[in-house]
């Protein structure tokens, strides 16, 4: 069997107009049986679709605040800095894979931002909009910091009931797209982990699974998104 080649969309350094990439999100794919590919930032739509015949799965990872305008809201003083850049090249590859059927897997931003092309919306900042616990650990990030619930009659509840897991996050799903089912909760309702039924693999984590060490539940995570980029 071919190894599924897995594009990973890229982080984007705005001050030094650079490319670069962790090496945690390359790893995972590796030790799953994958291969990685960091994707441009920008491209034409046709050149998308033509990269699309080559990609068998694809990764929307971490990184800064997603515009507000995406779910129709204005900027709040609270929001962090946004990545117009990051933002453009996402939406483009997400319409692309999404109606190609292609398996999908969010972290973090990544949740978020599928979330809201999807017609959902986001907390702009946990601590202004949300009471709930802490959800932004301090250094180490690969350690677990607290828990979540799978819930019942969704795939991620085949991994176990409870997991803990890191969290390096200030904003979070308000309101999940129609679409979209939770998979997962934090202990104040957040949700931690979602997906949609009706595609052939299209699972978000609020967390950063890539990150934890010595964990089962992430190395099943990864594997059963390279499982089914071989479908």
């Amino acid at each position: 069997m071919n190894k599924p080649v897995i594009g990973i969309l890229p982080l984007y350094d705005m001050e030094m107009e650079s490319l670069w990439m962790l090496p945690y999100y390359l790893n995972r794919v590796e030790k799953a049986g994958g291969i990685p590919v960091v994707l441009p930032l920008d491209l034409a739509i046709e050149d998308i679709y033509e990269l699309n015949k080559h990609i068998d799965g694809y990764i929307f990872p971490g990184g800064e605040d997603v515009n507000p305008e995406l779910y129709n809201e204005a900027k709040a003083p609270y929001c962090g800095k946004i990545n117009e850049a990051r933002d453009n090249i996402e939406a483009k590859v997400f319409r692309v894979a999404y109606q190609e059927n292609k398996p999908i897997l969010g972290i973090c931003r990544g949740s978020q931002i599928i979330n809201a092309l999807l017609g959902g919306s986001l907390y702009q900042d946990l601590y202004e909009e949300f009471e709930g616990i802490e959800h932004h650990q301090e250094k180490p990030y690969n350690v677990g910091f607290h828990c979540v619930k799978t819930l019942e009659d969704t795939p991620l509840r085949s991994f176990g009931e409870i997991t803990k897991v890191n969290s390096v996050h200030h904003q979070g799903i308000k309101r999940l797209a129609s679409v979209l089912r939770p998979m997962a909760l934090a202990s104040d309702g957040l949700i931690e982990a979602y997906y949609e039924p009706s595609k052939k693999f299209l699972w978000a984590f609020q967390w950063h699974p890539e990150m934890l060490e010595n964990e089962s539940f992430s190395e099943k995570i990864f594997k059963e998104f390279i499982n089914s980029c071989n479908k």
